[in-house]
Order: structure tokens, then C-alpha cells, then sequence
């Protein structure tokens, strides 16, 4: 295969992301000035990002294994921390491994 044929292969794989990416919601970012709790309910949400990427398993996948709604899972991986209370967070997280540590460091 010859450069430009490379390129023309990225360019339509480049393509085709930006049409999945047009459509998917955003992850929500977390302001500077955010409320301890909403900082461990953050926390507690990326637990679930690095799972997912650590075991290369789809949201579906983790949400079964959990027995979770998919779309509580995708609200979770979103960083909807607005949608949960701590317990709340704090118990799917347990059943992502009960033995988990998470801490709070202030900024």
C-alpha cells in the first residue's frame, strides 16, 4: 500500500469517528470549585472508566456482569455524578470490587 492510499484509509476511519462522536454525549467535567462529595462521587465514577479500559469489555458487557441497566452504566461513565448519591455510588462501585480503595485528597 502506497502513502496515499494509507491516508485515504485514515481519512475514512477519521471520517467515521467524527459521525459516532457527532451523536454520543460528552463525559461531564468536574469544576474547580466542586463540593467534596461531588469530588468522591467523581472518584468513584472513574473507577468504572478504568475497569472498562483495563478489561477491554463494553459498557453492555460490565452492565450484565453487574446486573445493572446499561444506561445507568452509561450515566455513571458519563460522570453524571447529579444522578447519585454517594451510597449510591458507593454500591455499584462495591460491586466492581468490594475490596476497593478510594480516596479524597483536597486540592
Amino acid at each position: 500500500m502506497n502513502g496515499k492510499a494509507i491516508g485515504n484509509a485514515q481519512k475514512k476511519i477519521l471520517a467515521e469517528m467524527r459521525k459516532k462522536l457527532e451523536k454520543a454525549e460528552p463525559s461531564h467535567g468536574l469544576p474547580p470549585n466542586a463540593s467534596k462529595t461531588d469530588r468522591l462521587k467523581y472518584e468513584l465514577c472513574k473507577q468504572f472508566v478504568v475497569h472498562l479500559n483495563r478489561e477491554k469489555i463494553s459498557q453492555k458487557e460490565l452492565a450484565e456482569k453487574l446486573g445493572i441497566e446499561p444506561a445507568r452504566l452509561n450515566e455513571i461513565v458519563k460522570y453524571r455524578i447529579e444522578l447519585f448519591t454517594v451510597d449510591r455510588s458507593l454500591d455499584y462501585v462495591e460491586l466492581l470490587d468490594p475490596n476497593i480503595k478510594v480516596s479524597l485528597i483536597d486540592n
